[in-house]
């Protein structure tokens, strides 16, 4: 079976347009989800003018979004003011603190000593300045975002400010190690092993399969060398880059004339143009060494040397008698260095030591073979009888520590730049060998060619994140979570519409419709008519006119000669807004309904009328070829070939047989169901009321007075006048206190009718004394704790409402505690409501309304099974005021009912 190929979105593309099977120029680019990142941008310093650039026209730096440079040698940000200046990149460039201060004046120098002519020069010292304002810095481990691109770097050693960049795009890792050095050196830390590990690892290869001498040897036998030199009577030259290996050298030959003072009158020259300015960049960045670097800085600086004098230029030296001089560039191919050595190689006393890494095509290079003459700048020739030798202090890993960096890491990709084609191709191969019989890990090792891609296929999961609102309680197993789904870059996040313009710059508007519909008949015939729809409308007042809310957010306000609608548009609203028009203009236009001629038979649904609305409106939900009608009484439904059917004389909607456990279905079957309730009102309002209608009313009557929208603060108010003190025969026999739903809203949302924790209790406790003091004892009183809230269904209310979400069922807990303690600090019954309902982590939300607020009529019967044995207790002792039905006597019916009130 032949794999799938992936999407071009999932293809990430390495290619080095610099350092690529060769040392110079380093210049790495990544492709990846639409991002195109550069790692470094060096100069090869084998070569001049435009030829030293990196494969440069290959690429649109208009398309570059970010680049990283690693550290201050030239190899790597050489070209940079060229780049910045001189093409139309227009991403953001960054590098590290240490890094931004020793590149202003380490290419101010490159500059200055260049040996070619002002039209070969790459760009200019104005250039250079100009650029610095185009890069950016970053600390170590510091995490930054560019264009959905995160990143962030590691110490690498090799330099002063080196990093490695660990690359973030859309979940995949790739970690650039730039040049590293994994041994710590007399003022640099070791690089650091990143505790993440990267898919992709870009790792230089500068010494393939060598291994390095130790340190100990290396620097004992760099110090004979220099103090035979100077033995013979001859002058040492060290060829260094200015920053970098240059101060670890200072560090040991300072220490080595301190501890020989037979050496003290040799002088040791620190020559280059940028000594002291490099030198007060190391003292300002101490803090970026060693543990032994910041130790000492307590007690004196160690970059302030004894024996160690800068030498800015040729004009101020005496060339006389023996001497140790330390020139920049460390390559000789032009500068102090290479005069000093045109000088000074014809006489066999003398030395050269070559101290760190060599290009090929340079001078340093070209006199380890040691040829019998070598050519000046000028083009003279001149025999070489000065000493040479190599003494590697180069900070880049040997083969064992790229080995096990590589084995501490384990990616799976491994991309090796920065190295000579022969000894990254034997790196290449030693790698290979290590892992081939490891079955547990394994690794791909590539070696591109400059300008040649490697190509890796990454096809991750997308996840969404749930945030906001959505995530301040963990989901049951099952339950359906639904929000608004936002793709920001590279990351996907559910959240809530209220939400939105918290976490991003989107924000949710709201369109409220107004209709104005003729109307002249009484205001309390259309109440009684909706009514007689929805069973749910409540009377309100409006700027002192009439108005009523029906289906919980369709206003409907009287004005002269007409009635105006007012809600907020929403598919569901807007339905429900046809529905009470259609009732409007029916009893404007209805003469029957307008004379109150109301005969019984008229409440029965004319239901041709009524299945041509509901037709009507599944049209415009499902469009008209999904919605038909059967045998007159039936509505079908179709969608994506399942069909759900509506029943005009049930008013019930049902779908295919076996077909129960099908989301997809279920979700249709609620979404036809809205139409349903709108057009035949078929739900019975059944409020608590109505269950205590029979129950104690021989023995005694039942009062319930709802306070809608009302808190505990405003029931203490109106308490006094609902019950008084009187005799005891008028002395409430039961009194039950229900609040705590409105006290629980979230101050910031909903402040008029939130009350704090401490209130709430404060005002529970309150009622119950004052019911003490006009004789109720605490024994008649019953707290209810407020039931549990339905967040799902409650969200969609505000959502429909267009307010914010201003409820919580764990802070409707946190009253129902509280309730709780009241009772029994007060010596109350209580029915605890808020745990009943949510027993056995039970589906609670068929106790409550559509608006998971309000209890539904099961959540009313529910509140009754439990409440009536409470105020049993309590009533059952009571004498009947009226006779059970079978004592009422059959022939004189009078005596029984209305005899001398002892019976």
């Amino acid at each position: 079976m032949s794999a799938i190929p992936a999407e071009e979105s999932d293809q990430l593309l390495i290619r080095p347009l610099g350092a690529g099977q060769e040392v110079g120029r380093s210049c790495i680019i990544l492709e990846f989800k639409g991002r195109k990142i550069m790692l470094d941008c060096g100069i090869h310093p084998g070569l001049e003018g435009m030829d030293a650039l990196p494969y440069i026209d290959l690429i649109d730096p208009a398309e570059i979004d970010l680049l990283l440079i690693s550290h201050f040698h030239l190899d790597h940000c050489g070209a940079l003011p060229w780049f910045l200046q001189k093409t139309s990149f227009k991403g953001r460039t960054f590098m590290t603190h240490a890094t931004k201060a020793i590149y202003r004046w380490l290419l101010s120098d490159y500059v200055k000593v260049s040996n070619i002519s002002a039209d070969d020069m790459l760009y200019t010292e104005t250039d250079l300045e100009e650029s610095m304002d185009k890069i950016e810095t970053i600390n170590f481990h510091e995490v930054k975002e560019v264009a959905g691109i995160k990143f962030w770097c590691y110490h690498a050693g090799h330099v002063l400010g080196a990093a490695m960049f660990m690359i973030e795009i859309a979940g995949v890792k790739l970690l650039y190690t730039g040049d590293f050095s994994r041994q710590e050196d007399r003022h640099l830390m070791a690089a650091e092993i990143p505790n993440i590990k990267p898919d992709i690892l870009i790792i230089e290869s500068t010494y393939g399969t060598h291994i390095h001498e130790k340190r100990e040897e290396r620097e004992a036998r760099f110090c004979n060398t220099v103090h035979d030199i100077v033995n013979r009577g001859g002058r040492g030259l060290i060829p260094v880059f200015a920053l970098g290996r240059a101060q670890e050298l200072l560090l040991i030959l300072d220490e080595y004339w301190q501890n020989h003072p037979e050496l003290h009158d040799i002088p040791i020259y620190y020559a280059s143009s940028l000594a002291k300015k490099c030198m007060a960049v190391y003292q300002t960045y101490v803090n970026a060494m060693n543990d032994k670097i910041r130790k000492q800085i307590n007690i004196n600086n160690p970059f302030v040397f004894k024996h160690i004098s800068n030498l800015k230029s040729m004009d101020h030296f005496d060339d006389i008698g023996p001497s140790v001089v330390m020139a920049s560039p460390g390559m000789m191919q032009s500068g102090l260095s290479r005069e000093l050595f045109e000088s000074w190689c014809t006489d066999k006393r003398n030395g050269v030591i070559i101290a760190g890494y060599c290009v090929e095509g340079t001078l340093a290079k070209h006199i380890m073979s040691e040829p019998e003459e070598i050519t000046t700048m000028s083009g003279q020739k001149l025999p070489l009888k000065m000493s040479v030798d190599y003494i590697s202090f180069s900070a880049h890993t040997d083969y064992q520590q790229t080995s096990e960096f590589i084995r501490a890491l384990k990616p799976p990709h491994v991309i090796l730049v920065h190295g000579e084609q022969n000894e990254m191709a034997r790196l290449k191969a030693a790698l290979i060998r290590e892992y081939e019989d490891n079955d547990e890990v394994h690794i791909e090792v590539h070696n591109p060619r400059n300008t040649e891609a490697v190509t890796l296929n990454f096809r991750g999961e997308k996840l969404a994140k749930v945030m906001g609102f959505l995530a301040d309680k963990k989901p049951e197993q099952g339950q359906r979570v639904s929000g608004i789904l936002v793709k920001r870059n590279f990351n996907y996040h559910i959240l809530s519409p209220c939400d939105l313009s918290n976490y991003t710059d989107l924000a949710m508007s709201t369109v409220k419709q107004t209709q104005a519909i003729p109307y002249t008949g009484p205001f309390n015939l259309l109440y009684y008519q909706l009514q007689k729809l929805t069973g749910d409308v409540e009377e309100l007042e409006i700027q002192e006119k009439p108005a009523l809310k029906v289906f919980k957010n369709i206003t409907v306000i009287q004005e002269p000669g007409m009635v105006v609608l007012e809600w907020l548009a929403n598919p569901s609203n807007d339905m429900y807004a046809d529905t009470v028009t259609t009732v409007i203009l029916e009893v404007q236009s209805n003469p029957k309904i307008r004379k109150g001629a109301v005969q019984k038979a008229s409440k029965k649904l004319e239901m041709h009328i009524y299945s041509k609305r509901l037709e009507i409106m599944l049209q415009d939900i499902f469009g008209e070829e999904c919605v038909s009608v059967k045998d007159g009484s039936v509505l079908s439904v179709t969608v994506d070939g399942k069909t759900a059917n509506i029943n005009l004389d049930t008013r019930t909607v049902e779908c295919e047989e076996g077909s129960e456990d099908d989301e997809s279905l279920r979700e249709m079957r609620a979404v036809v169901w809205r139409p349903v309730r709108a057009c035949l009102a078929g739900a019975l309002c059944l409020g608590l009321e109505c269950c205590f209608s029979g129950t104690p009313s021989l023995r005694c009557d039942v009062l319930n007075r709802g306070f809608s929208g009302y808190n505990t603060r405003w029931a203490k108010i109106i308490l006094p006048r609902l019950i008084r003190k009187g005799n005891n025969l008028d002395n409430p026999v039961v009194v039950t206190i229900f609040f705590g739903a409105n006290d629980s809203a979230l101050k910031d949302e909903n402040p008029k009718q939130h009350i704090p924790l401490e209130e709430y209790v404060a005002n529970l406790k309150s009622m119950v004394q004052y019911l003490k003091s006009v004789d109720v004892p605490e024994h008649r009183v019953i707290l209810i704790t407020p039931p549990p809230l339905c967040e799902t269904a409650w969200e969609k209310e505000c959502i429909m409402q267009g307010w914010k979400i201003n409820r919580l069922n764990s802070v409707v807990g946190e009253y129902a505690s509280v309730c709780l303690q009241v009772a029994q600090d007060c010596g109350t019954d209580v029915l605890d409501l808020w745990t009943m309902m949510q027993k056995d982590n039970e589906d609670f939300s068929s106790y409550l309304s559509s608006d998971g607020l309000h209890l539904s009529p099961k959540g009313n019967e529910f509140l009754f099974l439990h409440l009536w044995p409470l105020i049993e207790k309590k009533v059952s002792s009571l004498p009947l005021l009226l006779p059970y039905w079978k004592d009422v006597a059959e022939a004189q019916p009078e005596l029984s009912l209305l005899g001398d009130g002892d019976h």
